[in-house]
């Protein structure tokens, strides 16, 4: 019986040790972020409820816009009239406390409408500067290619630095500062295409389809019960111009590792050599890429980027800053085609 005792105690240690080991293994296979991305993730999940009580579906516009503001950049979104464009993002203005435009383009809208103008008082006997609408935090944009191509261009230098050049006098615009335009892909009648330099200064593209059947059911419930209340009103701010600028700032140190900046670099060449395209994507695609996978691994609360953030960002980055050759754009190829197949040919870095 001593023995049994002293056999049994003998194995006491012996397992004892083995639980130590084991929760040891358990720790070391924790680990936690480098950056505290828990309330950019939890700010990201109330922003995309507060607009999902207006906007039915459209998780993915709603995602690249929150991107897009992310990374410093700019967003233009095409689809058909009546597919939510401008009240999405009058939504995404609402549910951030920061100063709001909205600008019409009209084919007789000119530069100074948008930038503003030097005015002459009488009483100082000097010019003094008017600013226009584009002197905000988050500029709408509705039918950015009714305006003929010098207003348009207007825009590239402050969408580019974020700056205004009137009369030698330099003004810097407020930090954030986005820019989101939409367009019809229809009617041209009466329209100006946007030049490939005025499109590379959009981070995204967005296209936006039809709502699927179910998605068109809650639409019309939503709409019955609403009577004569205004669909905006429920809308809440949450983040504020500090904290945006905060998040700006975090999202910048998310961690790329090499390989992942190569395979980027994989991606934009294989579009300059691909036989289907006429124009490949230039440095700034990549760069564009590179910023907008940060956005995407912050948006999931990770502090690194994975491959499948990359190519989440490919085809919103590149498919307005490629052109496919005439003869396979008469074969109905598209340029998200090419893009698609250029994804799925170059190699993943594991």
């Amino acid at each position: 019986m001593e023995a049994h005792e002293q056999n049994l105690e003998g194995q006491t240690p012996h397992t004892s040790s083995s639980n130590i080991t084991q929760e040891e293994n358990t720790q070391d296979l924790t680990f936690t972020n480098r950056l505290d991305l828990s309330e950019l993730q939890q700010n990201v999940q109330n922003i995309k409820q507060e607009i999902g009580k207006v906007i039915v579906g459209q998780t993915d516009m709603v995602d690249m816009l929150l991107a897009s503001l992310l990374a410093k950049g700019h967003s233009l979104i095409e689809g058909v009239p009546g597919v939510a464009k401008t009240i999405t993002a009058k939504l995404m203005a609402k549910s951030l406390s920061v100063g709001f435009s909205r600008i019409q383009f009209t084919p007789d809208l000119m530069p100074s409408d948008i930038l503003g103008t030097s005015v002459f008082n009488l009483k100082t006997t000097e010019f003094e500067f008017k600013k226009g609408p584009i002197f905000s935090q988050m500029i709408l944009i509705d039918e950015i290619n009714r305006a003929p191509a010098k207003t348009q261009a207007a825009l590239f230098e402050v969408m580019e630095e974020q700056q205004i050049t009137i009369d030698g006098h330099f003004y810097k615009l407020e930090s954030p500062f986005m820019v989101l335009a939409t367009q019809n892909p229809i009617e041209q009648e009466g329209t100006y295409r946007l030049p490939e330099a005025q499109l590379d200064r959009f981070l995204f593209k967005i296209v936006v389809d039809y709502p699927n059947h179910e998605d068109e059911v809650e639409i019309l419930v939503r709409e019955q019960q609403l009577q004569n209340r205004i669909k905006t009103d429920a809308i809440t701010p949450f983040l504020t111009t500090a904290q945006i600028v905060s998040y700006q700032s975090l999202v910048t140190e998310v961690l790329v590792e090499k390989h992942l900046l190569k395979y980027i670099a994989d991606l934009i060449v294989a579009t300059r050599n691909n036989p289907f395209l006429y124009l490949g994507a230039s440095p700034r695609a990549s760069i564009a890429i590179l910023k907008a996978s940060k956005a995407f691994a912050a948006m999931e609360g990770r502090d690194f980027v994975t491959p499948e953030d990359i190519k989440r960002a490919a085809i919103p980055v590149l498919h307005h800053r490629v052109i496919v050759t005439p003869e396979r754009e008469m074969e109905g190829i598209t340029s998200t085609d090419v893009i698609k197949q250029i994804i799925e040919n170059v190699e993943i870095p594991r």
